[in-house]
């Protein structure tokens, strides 16, 4: 079994599905067998032949060539929306012993797992469950995506406060350029350098996540 790390981010639709993609990439440059895991994605298309459709899901199966997406995904969801309530409307309770079963499953057969959660640290699993809570029964060291633009300081210093809070270790950071031109970055770069230390990467704007 390799190394194992939980992907989170300051917020929802700041590139965390982007950035794994892209550490994916960076440690198959080293000659790493890579897996991914979304425990739980929300906001699914059903396709012509009655499957279901996640675009994250496919995006990290892409980019590490898996296609057991029951394993790598095990709770999928129609609805766009926070998935404790989508689960709740499913009639569904989402098991951290049935991720866990998961992930161990997929670390023994890599290098590096990375998972990926959905929304930001605090997003709600169940009604008594939060993301966080994932983290910590996985035992996973956290990497923290902030999405570069105005507020950033304080969501990614309020983010990690509360992974160590949790007893999780932030091992690293990803610098998600998600505004062409955000005013003063260089100046919130270093700002964030001085908290969090050198970001693992950074990564240029490319457009929506």
């Amino acid at each position: 079994m390799g190394q194992a790390f939980f992907i989170t981010g300051t917020d929802t639709e700041i590139g965390k599905t982007h950035s794994a993609v892209k550490l994916t990439q960076h440690y198959q440059a080293q000659g790493l067998r890579v897996l991914a895991m979304k425990p739980v994605a929300s906001g699914c298309e059903v396709l012509p032949d009655g499957s279901w459709h996640n675009d994250d899901v496919a995006r990290l199966c892409a980019a590490t060539g898996q296609t057991d997406t029951a394993l790598m995904n095990p709770y999928r969801f129609l609805p766009p929306v926070s998935p404790h309530i989508a689960a709740r409307q499913a009639g569904v309770t989402v098991s951290l012993d049935v991720l866990a079963d998961h992930a161990q499953r997929l670390a023994a057969d890599c290098d590096v797992l990375l998972v990926e959660g959905a929304g930001g640290w605090m997003a709600p699993l169940r009604d008594d469950c939060l993301m966080q809570d994932l983290a910590r029964h996985l035992g996973l060291p956290v990497i923290l995506v902030v999405g570069m633009r105005l507020g950033c300081i304080n969501h990614a210093l309020l983010t990690a406060q509360a992974v160590r809070a949790a007893g999780c270790a932030l091992a690293g950071w990803v610098a998600n350029r998600v505004v062409p031109n955000q005013p003063a970055f260089e100046d919130n770069l270093a700002t964030l350098v001085q908290h969090l230390g050198e970001p693992m990467l950074l990564l240029p704007y490319e457009g929506a996540c």
